[in-house]
């Protein structure tokens, strides 16, 4: 009768289980968070300023942000089919000179110096491309050198902008080649894409593409259905472009936040907005499921109570939805603060999110919208994610089924005077493969008599790509054990190194 009792109750558990997959007991501070902010340069704020002064407010940004926890940087650097980099193919951007075509002076690589800022810090640098805007406005001039001057036959006018013609192999090619470009020669740890695709729709007109449906729309019941195939089509292609040149190097996409409607969708939310999958031709779901994206963050920018597109239906769609791909969630700033939480009105939205965010073991952290109002600690966010949200530093997310294989533990750690002081050194560790390589390494510390546990961030006191730590020395009458492990590109963690030392 017992057995039989406790088969029945196994039985429950692993039904239960099925159910309550996705939610996990919160992490008040998680080891492991993606930690993003997103960096744009169409609001024209690198427009025209001086090389020096643009480079001193980049710096302050980024240390601003690295304060605040941020563990990754989302920088613009394809606005329209134009650079914010020594480009091989296309022209340099007006968002940066104010001029396309017309080279910094004097001149700079703004990608290629937010790499190195970026990974002095200990933050990944994640190049963000729009694929298919060529004009925000028909007013803008086109470089001469624009790849628009050679084809202009590549190309379609919607509303007041420019778009290459997402159904025509030329316009994949070309966008591949630039990808191509920017990851062999650029230190990049990601690509990254938001959310335009097909353009958002205007009201009463239809996307030009008639002629191109002729030509290439053989096959397909409709042109919505077209549509998505050449996305798809632009999507593997991408992805078996980056695997093909750096394995190690991820690309993600940031969709609008309604994948789709219930009404359109059984499977969709509940919600009553504009849709992925039916107005930008951005079929999400498809691309995590087939394994063409490597990270996804939806732009769940609406408050909780929002009418028509509530942030808590949301985030429990997308984490119900993540199609075994890591999921971050975009985060308005402004949104977040700018509204009270339903149950507190005393209080802002941001404590109600973060803790929805960490309720969920498919979601893996967040990307602030924009980095700016961070910086500027818009109510107080900056300052929250200080003192309560970021207390402790975190790791990246291991992105295994890109690479599971931890690089070797370090060697020869030793604790040494010098005359900069008390110096614990180490050797790097050996290694076959650029995969293996080590990048950065992590340094804890704990009470002489106490447990090491690594899986505690409130005990990291360094994240470094040195092969050394200067420690706090005091009166040498306290002992402590430091502990050392070393990071590979995709932050898989070497075993751990420990060595006591008096301080």
């Amino acid at each position: 009768m017992k057995v039989k009792f406790l088969l029945c109750l196994f039985l429950l558990l692993m039904m239960a289980g099925g159910i309550f997959a996705q939610v996990q007991i919160p992490s008040a501070y998680p080891k492991r968070e993606f930690r993003a902010a997103w960096i744009q340069a169409v609001n024209g704020q690198f427009r025209g300023i001086p090389t020096e002064t643009l480079k001193q407010t980049l710096i302050n940004q980024l240390n601003s942000l690295q304060g605040a926890g941020i563990n990754a940087i989302i920088f613009q650097v394809r606005p329209e089919a134009d650079a914010l980099y020594a480009s091989q193919y296309e022209p340099w951007s007006r968002y940066l000179t104010g001029v396309q075509g017309k080279m910094p002076e004097p001149f700079w690589d703004p990608m290629q110096f937010m790499i190195e800022e970026c990974h002095k810090r200990n933050m990944e640098f994640h190049a963000w491309i729009n694929p298919y805007r060529v004009k925000t406005s028909l007013k803008n001039e086109l470089a001469p050198t624009h790849v628009y001057r050679e084809h202009p036959e590549w190309f379609v006018t919607y509303g007041n902008q420019i778009y290459f013609d997402p159904a025509l192999p030329e316009s994949r090619n070309h966008i591949c080649k630039v990808i191509t470009d920017i990851v062999s020669r650029y230190d990049v740890d990601a690509i990254h894409m938001d959310d335009y695709f097909y353009p958002y729709p205007i009201k009463g007109t239809d996307f030009p593409d008639d002629a191109s449906f002729a030509r290439f729309g053989g096959g397909f019941a409709n042109k919505a259905d077209w549509r998505r195939s050449n996305v798809n089509i632009l999507i593997k292609k991408i992805h078996e472009t980056i695997r093909g040149l750096k394995p190690w190097v991820k690309f993600g996409i940031s969709p609008f936040g309604i994948y789709r409607n219930e009404k359109n969708d059984p499977l969709g939310s509940k919600t009553n907005g504009l849709q992925n999958y039916d107005d930008l031709y951005a079929d999400v779901l498809l691309w995590a499921r087939e394994g063409w994206i490597d990270y996804n963050i939806p732009q769940i920018y609406w408050q909780i109570g929002h009418p028509a597109a509530d942030y808590e239906t949301l985030v429990k769609w997308w984490a119900k939805h993540s199609e075994n791909r890591p999921l971050f969630i975009g985060q308005s700033v402004m949104n977040t603060v700018q509204n009270a939480d339903p149950q507190n009105p005393s209080i802002n939205q941001l404590p109600r999110k973060m803790a929805l965010q960490r309720a969920y073991q498919t979601i893996g952290g967040s990307c602030q919208w924009p980095a700016s109002a961070v910086v500027e600690n818009v109510g107080n966010y900056r300052s929250a994610l200080i003192a309560e949200y970021h207390k402790y530093p975190a790791l990246p997310p291991v992105f295994d089924f890109m690479d599971n294989e931890a690089p070797d533990k370090v060697r020869k750690m030793k604790p040494v005077w010098t005359e900069d002081g008390y110096i614990l050194f180490w050797t790097a560790p050996k290694y076959d493969d650029e995969m293996n390589r080590p990048v950065q390494y992590v340094v804890y510390r704990f009470a002489s008599k106490e447990k090491v546990n690594i899986d505690d961030p409130s005990h990291i006191v360094a994240i470094t790509r040195n092969t050394f730590y200067k420690l706090p020395y005091d009166n040498g009458k306290t002992k402590y054990r430091y502990v050392v492990t070393a990071l590979d590109r995709l932050h898989n963690e070497s075993k751990s190194v420990g060595k006591k030392v008096k301080l």
